[in-house]
């Protein structure tokens, strides 16, 4: 990016609500520091880095005051003899303590450290950050994306490993930044005293007490701006997250457990019931602003350090425009009140664009009450993919015939989406941004930061068997539902076949919220619809958050007769194996053959091939993080898969390593379709690999 003038930059901190710190020739620190971390109990961060500056971060908590002052400086090596940049900054109460610095006239491609001081010299940990190579910088651009870590249930022992097997990488292959795709935090948290067998196999930790929260059968949820805070807090207090933060810059995006579980646009959802909540809302994103490095964008006329919460009220939303967005006035003030959709540019080879699924989408319909009709406890986890795609439509599925009813087995099920818009998840404006920002890239690697997944989730129950169970109601595939991509076939057949028409290559997304891993090719149908394939995709499994396979252990009745496709149990197996994995990419029949014969090559001898042609690698229980190689000729990008992480490893690794799966993708021509190849480099991720 070209240069900017200290005016406008002092006027772009003040955008996104930072102190300014320009950049001036190096030279020796002139403070006295003594590292005190006890004085910033939640460790430091940096994030968003361009080519020529980083957002930084802090906590400096103070008693029997309301403002206090810090001193940052940034410098080329640790030792801070060579500072390039140095401010003073205000921390207040009104905002939590947090401080925030926006540091420039920084050199591109450039590793950086800063640190925090205050009056009396008791100094923050030393952290470490990098700029952005500039526009023009063919280098390539390594970087981690991450999702879902919940301290209250789980251990962070990915970070350990990513610290630890990045610090013995070269230079030129250390990654340069984390893109943390959302679950930052669970604002559901579960008391070990309200739930004293705790969660699946592992034990609940006392991290956090909401004062003034709200308990929902065994579980609590944050109910103001404090509540926020004190998860936030919970979650900085875990070393290896702290650690990671003090490594790398971080970029983050929330999903939904930021704000809701179950939350859309400012409405929460419990029970069944959707309730509005547009305070909760805006504190859900004071308590992001203040807690994440990031350059969003706040209303104009907010203050410079702090979060201006605008005055909104819990109102019923009762009218929604031709998009599904809720127009009453609350509801568009809440959601804007800070606006976290942006891209970031690596030089020439990546444009990473980053969306907000959450604030502006439309009511999911399988998550209404009417869609209950679709479910079956003969085929648990199972929807009729044809009752998907008329329910995601809306009135205008079929060029705008919708059914009246969706035929359900001998049952006609009222179509109660007939006369809605089709399901957005981008939402109008946003979406217009997003494509608009895929036209214009320049970026060798456009790629799309969706912090859900795009890849389709389904199996072939119409291919079971005869006497297994009784006969699949629905006419062919069935879907797994999940309100991603996946599903909101109309939203994403719009972008795929703009991208296609557009000519645009070099187009991947990152994504998590699946709590597993995921890797395939882009495409917006499935045969027997025309399969074209326009992009690649990836998911990361989980950082510590429970996955499918984990649940499936725990609850999928031992005597049913669908289990061997989920839980199966060949006779040379003393445990049930994740045969889902090979559901999802094989089919019905793979899982059943492998039950009975044990053979993995008989297996996939009879996978269906129309089943999943878009994928080449699925885990539904990893944990752990993906990183991605992007160059101007390839995207390569690696799973690094861990245990279960039920304790905290003292190891220096993390723990042990279950798989390393890499993907290597060619950068194609306008007019080819995309290839994937996948290899496994270390384990054996035996029911995930095609």
């Amino acid at each position: 990016m070209p240069r900017i003038s200290r005016r406008a930059f002092v006027q772009a901190a003040v955008s996104v609500g930072a102190t300014a710190a320009w950049g001036v020739p190096p030279g020796a620190s002139r403070i006295t520091w003594h590292e005190s971390r006890d004085h910033f109990p939640e460790g430091v961060a940096s994030g968003d880095p361009d080519s020529t500056s980083v957002l930084l971060w802090t906590r400096y908590p103070l008693k029997d005051t309301k403002t206090g002052r810090l001193h940052v400086e940034v410098a080329e090596d640790p030792a801070f003899l060579k500072v390039v940049a140095s401010a003073d900054a205000a921390v207040s109460a009104e905002a939590d303590w947090t401080c925030r610095v926006l540091v420039g006239r920084l050199e591109p491609a450039t590793v950086y450290w800063y640190r925090f001081t205050d009056p009396q010299g008791f100094g923050s940990r030393v952290g470490r950050t990098a700029t952005a190579p500039a526009d023009s910088d063919d280098r390539p651009v390594r970087f981690a994306f991450v999702s879902c870590q919940n301290a209250n249930q789980g251990a962070q022992n990915a970070y350990r490993r990513m610290i630890f097997e990045d610090e013995r990488s070269q230079p030129q292959d250390r990654i340069g930044f984390v893109l943390h795709l959302g679950d930052f935090i669970y604002e559901i948290v579960w008391y070990p005293p309200d739930r004293p067998q705790g969660m699946y196999d592992r034990r609940l930790r006392d991290i956090v007490r909401y004062a003034r929260g709200e308990q929902i059968q065994d579980y609590h949820i944050p109910t103001n701006v404090d509540d926020y805070r004190a998860v936030y807090r919970a979650y900085l207090h875990d070393p290896d997250l702290q650690d990671a933060r003090a490594q790398w810059p971080f970029v983050n995006m929330w999903d939904n457990h930021e704000f809701s579980w179950k939350g859309w646009q400012s409405l929460q959802k419990f029970g069944g019931a959707t309730r509005a909540a547009q305070t909760r809302k805006v504190a859900a994103n004071q308590a992001f602003f203040e807690y994440q490095p990031a350059r969003m964008s706040r209303p104009s006329g907010s203050l410079l350090d702090a979060f201006k919460a605008p005055r909104v009220a819990d109102a019923p939303i009762l009218n929604f425009d031709e998009h599904g967005l809720g127009i009453e006035p609350g509801n568009l003030t809440a959601i804007n009140s800070l606006k976290g959709y942006r891209a970031l540019r690596w030089g020439r080879n990546v444009e990473l664009i980053v969306t907000d699924q959450r604030s502006y989408r439309s009511e999911e319909p399988l998550d209404r009450a009417e869609a209950k009709a679709f479910s079956s406890e003969e085929f648990p986890e199972f929807i009729p993919e044809e009752a998907m795609a008329i329910l995601d439509a809306g009135r205008t599925f079929d060029g705008g015939r919708a059914p009246l009813a969706i035929r359900y087995g001998v049952t006609d099920v009222p179509n109660f989406r007939r006369d809605d818009p089709a399901q957005t998840i981008l939402g109008d404006e946003q979406k217009k941004w997003f494509l608009d920002r895929l036209c214009r890239s320049t970026a060798t690697w456009k790629i799309w930061g969706n912090t859900t997944a795009t890849l389709d989730m389904r199996a072939d129950p119409q291919n079971l068997p005869p006497g297994l169970t009784k006969p699949w109601p629905g006419t062919g595939y069935a879907g797994f539902g999940g309100g991603d991509h996946s599903s909101a076939y109309v939203e994403r057949g719009e972008i795929y076949d703009f991208i296609r028409d557009q000519g645009i290559t070099g187009f991947a997304t990152v994504a998590g919220d699946r709590h597993s891993f995921w890797a395939g090719l882009a495409a917006k149908a499935l045969p027997p619809k025309r399969f074209e394939p326009i992009g690649i995709a990836f998911v990361t499994g989980s950082i510590s958050a429970p996955g499918l396979v984990e649940a499936l252990e725990h609850n999928f009745p031992k005597e049913h007769p669908m289990r061997p496709l989920f839980l199966g149990q060949s006779p040379a197996d003393l445990v049930p194996q994740p045969t889902v994995n090979m559901l999802l990419r094989h089919g019905v029949r793979s899982c059943l053959e492998y039950v009975r014969s044990g053979d993995m090559t008989k297996a996939r001898a009879a996978s269906n091939p129309d089943l999943a042609p878009h994928l080449s690698f699925v885990d539904m229980g990893g944990h752990g993080y993906a990183v991605v190689l992007a160059s101007r000729n390839a995207f390569e990008t690696e799973f690094v898969c861990i245990p279960r992480p039920l304790e905290r490893s003292d190891s220096p690794d993390g723990g042990a390593l279950l798989y390393r799966a890499h993907f290597h993708a060619h950068l194609w021509r306008t007019g080819e379709s995309p290839k994937l190849t996948a290899t496994v480099v270390e384990g054996d991720p035996r029911f995930s690999i095609a």
